[in-house]
């Protein structure tokens, strides 16, 4: 038996340019201010919602029905919902699915994510991939957009943002190998997602899962095998102390693989620039060609920043010969790096998408195994 229809609050969405969408309350109510992004995942979503990559940003879904699954307590990843807020079109607000324990509204509601539906999201879309992703405010509380614009404009920006150490652990913690212990790796949590290590130890790998703080000293403590970046929120130009870490190890000859943030440090480390996409790439469906192989890849994103390297050829570093390795076939943004030895021997890679993907593809899950063959030094 459903459960009894409650009432709607009207809600409002005001993004900074001005451009002002009606609907009603889903989630919590109140007001909520960040970053309007939208994700083109027809399924996930309660990955995304449960993605420290989203924090301080306002998840705009582009396919129409959102919540049919409910949210069970399997698939999350991470311990909460990180997204500043939530916008919906259609959404199915009593689910239907044996995995279920709750509703999505009850989840928002429960955890204090402000959130919209009735919205014509395919409309908000297009605004963004017109004008680029903004500063939005959602409110349930609020009925005058020229106010709610005034506290959507007092805001802070994504630009110039240092999130990682927000959504970091605090306490190192270890996730351990699945069968024979092959590897040790020292994972620096920038917002990792749980399936991360996961499938790491899924291949031997033992996984010190560190908080964003730590030093080379923390890392050179373990005798690691690896040094793993993950994804993460915010501006990597406003990022320096991962960098700085990040070069140490390059120069201790330790081998390194970063996922998205991951990869921008990676990026930053190299002496390469970072710069903010006009909307970004989120959702489950870009297509990615690995250069090293000429394979094309389905891959799932979630970035707003990018590394402006060159697409060809090498450049010379501190740490080797550095170039890309994979790129987006939408528009040619650099997807990947690579650094090798004098000899031509790969010493570090990262990918600016998310091979851990779930729900999502499975294509790219072949990196972790790259990774282990770069530890054997197969690679």
């Amino acid at each position: 038996m459903a459960p009894p229809a409650r009432n709607l609050t009207a809600a409002l969405l005001v993004l900074e340019d001005g451009r002002t969408f009606r609907g009603e309350s889903f989630g919590a109510e109140g007001e909520t201010f960040g970053e309007a992004v939208f994700s083109t995942g027809m399924s996930g979503y309660q990955e995304t919602l449960t993605d420290p990559s989203y924090h301080r940003q306002v998840v705009v879904m582009t396919a129409p029905h959102v919540g049919n699954t409910g949210m069970n307590d399997e698939d999350p990843e991470s311990s909460r919902i990180w997204v500043a807020g939530y916008v919906v079109r259609d959404p199915a607000r009593v689910p239907s699915n044996w995995r279920s324990v709750r509703s999505l509204d009850d989840d928002l509601r429960d955890q204090g994510v402000v959130g919209i539906s009735g919205v014509d999201t395919r409309a908000l879309t297009r605004h963004l991939r017109e004008r680029g992703a903004m500063r939005v405010g959602i409110s349930t509380t609020e009925t005058d957009p020229r106010r709610l614009l005034d506290r959507v404009r007092e805001s802070g920006e994504m630009a110039g943002a240092n999130l990682s150490e927000a959504v970091s652990t605090q306490e190192a913690y270890v996730v351990p190998a699945q069968g024979e212990k092959r590897f040790t790796v020292a994972a620096v949590d920038l917002g990792i997602k749980s399936n991360t290590p996961r499938m790491m130890s899924e291949r031997g790998i033992e996984v010190h899962v560190l908080p964003a703080t730590s030093t080379i000293e923390d890392v050179q403590a373990l005798s690691p095998d690896g040094l793993f970046f993950s994804n993460g929120p915010g501006d990597p130009a406003a990022t320096t102390g991962q960098v700085r870490l990040l070069q140490d190890a390059l120069r201790a000859g330790i081998p390194y693989f970063g996922i998205c943030f991951g990869n921008q440090l990676f990026g930053r480390a190299l002496g390469f620039g970072t710069y903010k996409l006009k909307y970004g790439h989120r959702g489950i469906n870009q297509p990615v060609m690995d250069r090293t192989t000429g394979k094309v890849e389905v891959t799932a994103h979630n970035h707003g920043f990018a590394v402006d390297a060159p697409l060809e050829g090498s450049t010379t570093t501190e740490f080797g010969e550095a170039s890309v390795s994979h790129v987006c076939l939408n528009d040619d943004v650099v997807e990947g790096l690579e650094l090798r030895d004098a000899d031509g021997r790969l010493t570090s890679f990262s990918v600016q998408y998310h091979p851990e993907a779930a729900a999502g593809p499975h294509d790219a899950a072949y990196l972790f195994d790259r990774f282990t063959a770069l530890m054997e030094g197969k690679a």
